[in-house]
């Protein structure tokens, strides 16, 4: 479920979720959960059955954790909550804000990835079928120096944080 941009005053709250990337997560985490009940009728417990068990619990964590991704935009903050894992960025701790043009071959999947990109320590907190935004912080916390995240409005958004924060 997808649902619009609300704006309250100066609030923005978007609620991301695309159908694609959780169904693909339950049909891996179903995947495995049969692999792991074939191999342990066929064979007992044993190091591939863990291994299969292992991968079904990864997979369903993902399709729980990763359906919804929250962005809300107050007077003060950037807040983005991805399942369990939550993200807080001041806004006047924002530089810049821009298009992500990067490959999604570069980015490895949907969820939470960090890497380097030209030099500089990204979180990513993305879906594949969405637009993202990349926020450059003018004071890196800890080695993070830029966070992006995929919105449905990223032009909006763009807009409304770049006023909030310069």
């Amino acid at each position: 479920m997808i649902t619009d941009p609300t704006r309250i005053g100066s609030v923005y709250t978007e609620r991301v979720s695309p159908s694609r990337t959780e169904a693909l997560f339950l049909a891996l985490s179903l995947l495995f959960l049969i692999l792991f009940a074939r191999r342990q009728t066929a064979a007992g417990l044993n190091l591939w059955g863990v291994l299969l068990l292992g991968a079904f619990a990864f997979f369903l964590f993902y399709a729980i954790n990763y359906r919804v991704l929250v962005i809300h935009v107050t007077q003060d903050t950037l807040q983005l909550r991805f399942g369990i894992f939550r993200w807080t960025v001041p806004l006047e701790n924002i530089s810049a804000c821009y298009p992500d043009r990067t490959s999604l071959w570069r980015i490895g999947g949907a969820g939470i990835h960090f890497s380097f990109f030209a030099g500089r320590y990204r979180a990513m907190f993305n879906f594949l079928q969405h637009s993202r935004l990349v926020i450059a912080l003018a004071q890196k916390r800890g080695p993070l120096q830029e966070l992006a995240f995929s919105t449905r409005h990223p032009e909006e958004l763009m807009a409304l944080i770049k006023a909030a924060s310069w």
